[in-house]
């Protein structure tokens, strides 16, 4: 499982760096940024095997930045993470190409386990 590589993009910076913290004690390569303009160059730069992405954003939102990504690498699987708990935003997602998503606050084994579950993929 150390060779697993997790993205995780979120604009709340100390949600991004305890669940950075958290997977890495875990075993899991992780890194994150706050804006989804620096989720894509990361995407490009790295060779990345989930990305756990937010759904609302400033700048690019969640659906903008996995059109992107899914542009640049149709393989790279991606988690949503939302505060909103929509089903409509859950099936825009999807739809755009998410593996799936969690409601915030997201619980790490859960977590963990949807990443394993994507990168299996």
């Amino acid at each position: 499982m150390d060779s697993l590589r997790v993205l995780l993009v979120d604009d709340e910076e100390e949600l991004v760096e305890t669940l950075v913290e958290r997977l890495q004690i875990r075993g899991i390569h992780a890194e994150g940024v706050t804006r989804g303009v620096d989720a894509i160059q990361r995407i490009r730069e790295g060779d990345f095997d989930v990305v756990v992405l937010d759904m609302k954003m400033p700048g690019l939102d969640g659906l903008e930045v996995i059109g992107q990504l899914k542009h640049d690498r149709a393989d790279i699987q991606v988690i949503l993470l939302t505060g909103h708990g929509s089903s409509e935003d859950a099936d825009r997602g999807i739809k755009a190409g998410a593996f799936d998503y969690l409601i915030k606050p997201v619980d790490i084994d859960e977590l963990i386990e949807i990443i394993r579950k994507a990168a299996d993929r």
